[in-house]
């Protein structure tokens, strides 16, 4: 019954949750980029973003690219070396983007951001030390695991708060408007 609960097992409520979650944000994002007069084209590379991150969770796609690199101690997941790089490119080419939201809005989406890549990315660092050292089965490997996967569900729902923040007003239309753009 634990398992069934557990943030460290897949294929149970936490790791279900974890890929509906991103999936949540990206039809937010897609519904906003529908929306949107400029910088649609942000707006849809954040919902496509979003639905490869929904697809990892749900298939572990990250974890298959371990073993790439001859390392260990806290890059015993090695997988975070072209997560950190991607991170860092894609902050770099969205800074204009994020630039030009409300600050409010620009505000939520950054510490959303950095609370999710904390989780997702540096908290592999530690525990990946720790799970050369001692393995996965032990309370630290636990703990550090919790901290992880909870920062990671934190920032994703700030981040979807955030998206229906900035749908607040907006109207679902099911029949597509004649002013909107058909392309």
């Amino acid at each position: 019954m634990i398992s069934l609960w557990s943030l460290s097992y897949e294929g149970n409520m936490p790791s279900w949750y974890a890929s509906v979650l991103p999936l949540l944000c990206a039809g937010l994002l897609a519904w906003i980029a529908a929306g949107e007069a400029s910088d649609r084209f942000y707006w849809r590379l954040l919902a496509f973003g979003f639905l490869v991150i929904s697809v990892d969770e749900a298939v572990g796609l990250h974890e298959r690219l371990s073993g790439q690199f001859d390392v260990g101690g806290i890059l015993y997941f090695d997988w975070v070396i072209p997560a950190g790089a991607l991170v860092a490119a894609l902050g770099v080419a969205f800074l204009g983007f994020v630039r030009r939201l409300a600050p409010e809005t620009a505000r939520r989406f950054v510490l959303a951001g950095a609370i999710y890549v904390t989780g997702a990315v540096l908290f592999e660092l530690p525990l990946g030390w720790w799970t050369e050292r001692y393995g996965d089965d032990s309370f630290g490997y636990a703990l550090i695991d919790w901290c992880e996967e909870t920062l990671e569900f934190v920032g994703l729902t700030a981040f979807a708060s955030a998206l229906l923040g900035r749908l607040q007003g907006r109207q679902i239309a099911v029949i597509p408007r004649y002013d909107a753009p058909t392309r």
